[in-house]
């Protein structure tokens, strides 16, 4: 059973154990602040009380990690990831001229 509800939030501050009852037996309730929805409330789906399994799921394709993945990385990687390594910059962008510089030219010929 689904049915939704609008209240304003003064009146869910004045009966709350009463609207969470209702959320609890199925009800959603849209809270709002000047008739403006800000939220809802609702039941919690039930929460999962067994453990998660561990390891590949049944009809999934298993595959195995190489016990290298787990070596420390060299010091030019690190360096890399921590931006303390010097930049990598594409062809591309090296010939590229920097961000704005067209737009400025453009605007400073249309001043003179």
């Amino acid at each position: 059973m689904l049915v939704m509800f609008k209240v304003n939030v003064y009146e869910i501050k004045a009966k709350l154990s009463e609207y969470l009852d209702r959320a609890a037996n199925g009800e959603r309730i849209v809270i709002c602040r000047h008739n403006k929805p800000v939220a809802e409330l609702r039941a919690v789906e039930e929460v999962r009380a067994d453990p998660r399994p561990v390891g590949p799921l049944t009809g999934r394709p298993a595959f195995d990690v190489p016990s290298s993945f787990f070596d420390p990385l060299p010091d030019e990687d690190l360096d890399l990831w921590d931006g303390s390594g010097p930049a990598i910059v594409s062809p591309a962008a090296e010939s590229a001229p920097p961000y704005g510089a067209r737009q400025r030219r453009a605007s400073k010929k249309r001043r003179s």
